[in-house]
């Protein structure tokens, strides 16, 4: 078979494969491709990453990418560089570079056409995620290596001298200098917002139906989002159970909640989940990706703060990555030393919510996994039953 066959075969493949197969065959190509690559190349391939990371903000900056993206054909040099007000001999060594990143297609001398990437790097979830990687992330992955050094190489485990303390020079924790600098703010808020796929939500594998079967209380707790940022989890509980009785509530920081959505049937709440649990007796309390951001020792403050709020029949719901024992992939793992470098924090295995849970008094009652791809499960956490 012709190199070219092969990667016509490869195509027709990816075309009628779903998220997860495709995922794989990524994978497995650029399994493929590394194992071709000589010293010459793994040098400039991770000598110049963060070439690559800076020169797609300069992209973002710019609209070269919309510009490109909403052309109904090629555009050349110049064109771009007239609607994007760039000087042309730069807007032409900057198109170059990203026919090199395959983020353009060169089709003839000077002229360019946007590809699949540069597609995706007009997405608003995109520019979000890109703009806080590159303004908060890439000064903490800096520092990562000095860091590391510094502390002989332990397991992080302090949550005020990390990575991150190290890379801005600050001993404010993260989320506070995130509120100090407010365009980072709206790129963080923004970005786990609107990474959220509807189609990819606990509230399609969890039974809240059949576990609020027989409740009538209007004025009880039914759902309380702790650590719920804006309120996207506690608007999209409520608008696909309308009918539930009881209060929605939505607890985060006071600087959080002053920019919390007026959710019709949602009350928000200023709260540090650090201090005692003021609603007592909830049927749901509901978290997203906050444990995570902890190291053990505060996400047990945390769960002991909910459990001595709970009542018999209350869950913990604990919406989180949930790592394998074996194979764990490449963003769960990237992200899992995202948390070290910022939090002293991790991803974690099942085993490893469970002795969380377990260290409290709680217990890890079902996993219900809904996004495989990524590992994405709810964790229905519970009082023991002879509490």
């Amino acid at each position: 078979m012709t190199m070219d066959a092969a990667l016509e075969q490869v195509s027709k493949l990816a075309t009628t494969a779903d998220r997860a197969a495709r995922r794989q065959l990524i994978v497995s190509l650029r399994k493929l491709a590394d194992s071709l690559e000589d010293p010459i190349g793994t040098i400039h391939r991770f000598g110049h990453i963060d070439l690559e990371k800076g020169m797609i903000q300069v992209g973002l900056d710019l609209g070269i990418f919309k510009c490109l993206a909403a052309a109904d054909g090629p555009k050349t040099v110049e064109e771009v560089a007239k609607e994007t007000g760039a000087d042309p001999t730069l807007m032409k060594r900057i198109l170059r570079y990203y026919n090199t990143i395959n983020i353009v297609d060169e089709v003839s001398r000077g002229t360019y056409v946007a590809t699949n990437i540069a597609k995706n790097l007009t997405e608003e979830v995109t520019v979000a995620a890109l703009g806080h990687y590159y303004g908060i992330v890439s000064g903490q992955y800096q520092a990562t290596p000095s860091y590391l050094k510094k502390i002989g190489y332990k397991n992080p485990t302090d949550e005020t001298n990390t990575a991150f303390h190290e890379g801005w020079n600050t001993r404010v924790h993260p989320f506070q200098w995130m509120s100090e600098h407010p365009e980072q703010l709206a790129h963080f808020h923004k970005y786990m917002a609107l990474r959220r796929q509807a189609e990819l939500s606990w509230l399609t594998v969890y039974p809240v139906l059949e576990e609020t079967k027989g409740l009538v209380d209007p004025n009880r707790a039914l759902y309380v989002n702790v650590g719920g940022g804006i309120g996207h989890q506690c608007a999209q509980f409520r608008e696909k159970y309308p009918d539930l009785p009881g209060r929605v509530i939505l607890q985060d920081l006071p600087a959080t909640i002053e920019r919390a959505l007026p959710t019709p049937g949602v009350e928000n709440m200023a709260h540090d989940f650090f201090e005692p649990q003021p609603v007592k007796g909830a049927k749901f309390y509901f978290m997203r990706g906050v444990p995570h951001n902890h190291p053990p020792h505060k996400v047990k403050v945390l769960f002991a703060n909910i459990k001595a709020a709970m009542a018999p029949d209350s869950i913990l719901l604990v919406d989180e990555t949930v790592l394998p024992d074996t194979g764990v992939g490449f963003v769960a793992a990237s992200i899992d030393l995202t948390m070290l470098g910022a939090f002293a924090s991790m991803e974690r295995t099942e085993a490893e919510w469970r002795d969380l849970a377990e260290s409290v008094g709680l217990e890890l009652v079902k996993t219900y996994p809904y996004n495989p791809v990524d590992n994405e499960c709810v964790m229905d956490i519970r009082l023991p039953k002879s509490f």
